[in-house]
């Protein structure tokens, strides 16, 4: 599917794709996205919270840098350089950031909002 970025949306461009500021403090980059799937990510600064919340998408995440921690419904775990998550549909969660982070999401079905 296009992206105003990239009509041909086989590849994505970190430059060229927008932050997007998506709860205070916390920035999302939409990368790419197909018909099932949307990768983005988020750069999350140390001592910033994402409130608990919940969407109908399944959410897949891998911390490239910093530390989270995570609460996906009400089981909590701190996620370290390298380590996942995953996100049922309509499970709640939130993250409290540790330290400055950087984490990439898969999430699917596609967020429309989020394109």
């Amino acid at each position: 599917m296009p992206s105003p970025t990239n009509p041909d949306a086989r590849f994505g461009a970190h430059p060229q794709t927008p932050a997007v500021q998506i709860w205070p403090g916390v920035f999302r980059r939409t990368i790419i996205w197909g018909d099932r799937a949307m990768v983005c990510e988020i750069t999350l600064p140390r001592g910033t919270t994402v409130p608990a919340h919940r969407h109908p998408h399944e959410q897949c995440g891998y911390l490239v840098s910093g530390r989270l921690e995570f609460t996906i419904d009400g089981v909590s775990a701190v996620i370290e350089r390298g380590g996942g998550w995953f996100v049922p549909g309509d499970a709640e969660h939130s993250v409290v950031t540790l330290e400055d982070s950087i984490a990439i999401d898969v999430f699917s079905p596609v967020r429309d909002e989020y394109k």
